[in-house]
């Protein structure tokens, strides 16, 4: 990131933040300003098995929106890395008029495990990787934002992100073949986390889905909408940023709602 931000510095003011518990502040290095502590975590709302102090993603966003007087905001899962031209090729997409858009990841092999090889990663294009990590979104839009008390670390962060951007952003953008960031590990998809903190941020992720936001939410705002139907259905259901269920309910609104249009027109004709 730091190697990112010196790349764009003629194009683009990028500023690195952290958000850390006070036990963390030692690890935060030389160019990241910090925000206040992290005051809370996954532990003070619910009971789990093994003890793992994961902090919110609301509470970390949030810091960031109320620190930084950034117009554009962005959010990237702890694991992933971003090639040298991130902040220039993200500068980009925002003066052709997106207010939000998603950066999928490029996997690289797991035999890059040193800072030192930061050079040979830069030349290594990878692979493509389905799920969204990495998130670019106007301050405005997270006025809206319903993240509940979901906790990093632990599945249901992309996947919530992802429907606040669908459901909220005027114009956004999917870039699913840039090569911009990218992830160590050829895997698609991880172990499963411990079933108690999976179950607790799939519940929180429905209160967010069952929110003031669902009147936002439309399966046309969705990636693929403009596919023929069972085209579209294939690729929701292949992308695990976009749970099937809940496409399935915003596709029948959208069934009716149409039919309802069509009925209230025929109505006002004949009359």
């Amino acid at each position: 990131m730091l190697h990112a931000k010196e790349e764009a510095k003629e194009l683009v003011e990028v500023e690195l933040w952290t958000a850390q518990y006070p036990e963390d502040k030692e690890m935060v290095v030389d160019g990241f300003r910090s925000t206040r502590d992290l005051d809370r975590s996954v532990l003070d709302f619910g009971t789990f098995e093994k003890q793992l102090k994961l902090p919110l993603i609301d509470d970390i966003v949030r810091r960031l929106f109320e620190e930084s007087d950034a117009e554009y905001l962005i959010y990237t899962n702890v694991d992933i890395g971003v090639y040298l031209d991130f902040y220039s090729e993200v500068n980009r997409f925002i003066n052709e008029g997106l207010d939000a858009f998603i950066i999928n990841r490029r996997r690289l092999e797991a035999h890059f495990t040193k800072v030192e090889q930061l050079e040979e990663i830069y030349q290594e294009k990878g692979k493509k990787h389905p799920g969204f990590d990495c998130f670019v979104f106007h301050r405005d839009l997270f006025l809206d934002f319903e993240l509940k008390k979901i906790c990093i670390g632990v599945p249901f962060i992309g996947i919530t992100f992802a429907q606040n951007i669908f459901a909220l952003a005027k114009n956004y953008r999917l870039f699913e073949d840039e090569i911009l960031t990218f992830h160590i590990g050829m895997e698609i998809f991880r172990g499963r986390a411990a079933r108690d903190y999976f179950k607790y941020n799939q519940k929180q992720f429905w209160m967010a889905m069952n929110s003031p936001l669902r009147k936002k939410m439309s399966s046309k705002k969705l990636p693929y909408s403009n596919l023929w139907l069972p085209l579209r259905l294939i690729r929701w259901g292949l992308q695990p940023s976009i749970p099937i269920r809940l496409a399935l309910r915003l596709e029948k609104e959208r069934f009716f709602s149409y039919f309802k249009r069509k009925r209230v027109s025929s109505i006002e004709e004949s009359e």
